[in-house]
């Protein structure tokens, strides 16, 4: 069992605590393989055993992932765990006050032997930086907005930046090796791996076997614009912020798998603090005026959270997604343009990926 005992896992399954207190667990109990609600530890098993199972798919010829929330055996699955929906928090200043206290509390829980931070500059991974004594690594092309970002972050934090400057030839390299790692091959996928897999492999080479990300902070505290324009975008059904947070919450599970494979084939472990079972418990009882305010701002009550180590300038600075602020999204795209993978052509990033893989 991995991020957990077993003792936690079975009084878990018992009860139905989804989050009883952990970052995610996965593995075997009582003869029962399960992945815990938001998916953060991907567990497979063999397809022509289910009472086979392994955290890396590349153990099996098909692999069959467990679905988060739920405990196999050879019988099926079944669901144990569904993700809580609580009424939220009337005082705005207590939910708040919750989020700090279970934010601050999971990175300091962190050790950081042998850990190195991923930083992009924004409030996420500075609430990271400002509390971990860590080396701090940023990816991107010269030019990018994540580099610029990180440098004037690290500046206002008084900390030492890694910057690893990118090519053409690193996502040349990198594609085939994420493609291995995941099994995936869609652009999107591969766009978002590239920069994780490269500052990993980077830390790596470095000596560092563990890598702290800001996964999960813009599904849990609002951070995308699809959820901030709820009803009016047509990307969420649902016709409210805290609904469509929570649309985008259930997508964790395939994305987590993505990204853990990413960097334990980058060969780091990944460590994700704003995924700890408290801070997921006290996002999810946020009003919605505190995930995106009246003025539109996004991640609202993490920006005020982490405000009391974070200099201001930092912690309410907005930032794009990491494959659009490293600028790996432009330059692929640019890569299978070149390589005669036109955009007319129905997916060419998607096409490109495939010819290199």
């Amino acid at each position: 069992m991995r991020g957990a005992t077993v003792d936690i896992v079975r009084d878990a399954r018992a009860s139905g605590d989804a989050l009883p207190g952990t970052s995610g667990f996965g593995g075997a109990v009582d003869g029962w393989v399960v992945r815990d609600v938001l998916g953060r530890v991907p567990v497979f098993t063999d397809a022509t055993d289910p009472t086979v199972w392994s955290e890396d798919p590349a153990d099996f010829e098909a692999a069959d992932p467990v679905p988060a929330g739920h405990a196999r055996t050879a019988g099926g699955d079944e669901r144990v765990w569904t993700l809580p929906d609580p009424n939220p928090v009337a005082d705005e200043t207590a939910a708040v006050g919750a989020v700090r206290q279970a934010v601050r509390s999971a990175i300091d829980a962190v050790d950081t032997e042998g850990l190195a931070v991923a930083f992009s500059g924004g409030v996420d991974s500075a609430a990271l930086a400002a509390r971990l004594d860590a080396p701090l690594y940023v990816v991107g092309f010269p030019e990018s907005h994540d580099v610029e970002a990180a440098r004037t972050a690290a500046s206002k934090l008084d900390r030492d930046l890694r910057v690893v400057e990118l090519s053409h030839a690193d996502l040349e390299r990198a594609v085939p090796e994420i493609v291995a790692a995941t099994g995936r091959t869609n652009a999107m996928d591969v766009s978002i791996a590239l920069p994780l897999f490269l500052v990993a492999e980077r830390a790596a080479a470095d000596g560092f076997d563990r890598l702290a990300v800001g996964q999960g902070a813009d599904e849990l505290f609002g951070g995308y614009a699809k959820v901030a324009r709820a009803p009016e975008d047509e990307r969420v059904a649902a016709d409210t912020v805290r609904g469509a947070r929570r649309e985008v919450v259930q997508t964790l599970p395939e994305q987590l798998e993505r990204d853990v494979l990413t960097l334990r084939g980058a060969g780091v472990e990944p460590v994700a603090p704003l995924l700890h079972d408290d801070v997921v418990a006290s996002a999810l009882a946020l009003p919605g005026t505190s995930l995106v305010t009246d003025r539109g701002e996004r991640k609202w009550a993490l920006r005020l959270a982490a405000r009391e180590w974070v200099p201001d300038p930092v912690a309410f600075r907005e930032k794009k997604a990491v494959q659009y602020g490293s600028l790996v999204s432009r330059e692929l795209d640019r890569l299978a343009r070149q390589a005669g993978f036109k955009r007319r052509m129905d997916d060419h990033v998607t096409r490109y990926v495939e010819s290199l893989s």
